[in-house]
């Protein structure tokens, strides 16, 4: 396949940015999109010019990592998919593609594709876990927990905290995530300690870092590759709700 790609280039977060164009030529239908990057690298590097940075770690789907827009949807053309995941047999031979990072306030470009999401580890670190006793792990069977609830606090700790969902939103509100987080725990036993505290830290974070308000037009959901549930984002708010009903006065 031989494509053209036009990808935005930053420098860092203080130079404008411009998009470049680049020809890419003989690339596999079954090479995943970063490998096609990889290609790109190695052709600009041995050319003396600056590869493009992004972002990758495991490829597998799993680290959240591989962020960006491919033709304005974030993580690209197809459904419950990590850009690592993507292969190019999405494209046509010959097609023009568009590649950008994700355009919030609260996730800075730092260079070309890569931005700071650091946003998120300060909301999970404001209240997104549980007080244990270190020691030897009980067994897996110690606590009772319906299935129902077992399940649904899988499917939220599904999230990998890759910012799609923010970067889907017309007003960059991170609610999906910070409802996944809070709902995984909320839904457990091991979580209820905290359950008040937690909710409350994690919002007042998340609108420290600038991110905007939910208005439910579920662009979030379509956007994630987990397919993690709006249904949160409802257990959010009443969890947010019962919190201030429990505050001291």
């Amino acid at each position: 396949m031989n494509l053209t790609l036009k990808v935005w280039r930053q420098r860092n977060n203080k130079e404008k940015g411009k998009f470049e164009t680049y020809k890419v030529e003989g690339i596999s239908s079954e090479m995943s999109f970063l490998e096609m990057f990889d290609v790109l690298n190695e052709r600009l590097i041995t050319e003396g010019k600056d590869p493009i940075a992004f972002d990758h770690d495991c490829r597998e789907g799993i680290c959240g990592m591989c962020s960006m827009y491919i033709d304005g949807k974030p993580h690209g053309p197809w459904q419950a998919n990590t850009v690592c995941q993507l292969h190019m047999r999405a494209f046509k031979d010959g097609d023009t593609i568009i590649v950008e990072p994700w355009r919030a306030k609260a996730f800075p470009v730092i260079k070309d594709l890569v931005v700071d999401r650091s946003a998120f580890d300060r909301i999970i670190q404001a209240g997104g876990y549980i007080s244990v006793n270190t020691g030897n792990a009980v067994d897996a069977n110690a606590i009772p927990i319906e299935k129902e609830n077992a399940d649904k606090a899988f499917a939220a700790a599904a999230c990998i905290g890759c910012g799609a969902c923010v970067a889907a939103c017309k007003n960059s509100s991170a609610m999906l995530f910070v409802s996944a987080k809070v709902s995984h725990l909320a839904l457990l036993p091991q979580g209820d300690p905290e359950r008040k505290t937690r909710v409350v830290a994690m919002i007042n974070q998340m609108d420290k870092e600038g991110f905007g308000a939910c208005t439910n037009t579920n662009a979030c959901e379509a956007a994630c590759p987990k397919e993690i549930s709006v249904t949160n984002i409802a257990r959010l708010n009443k969890e947010y709700a019962m919190a201030g009903f429990g505050a001291d006065k």
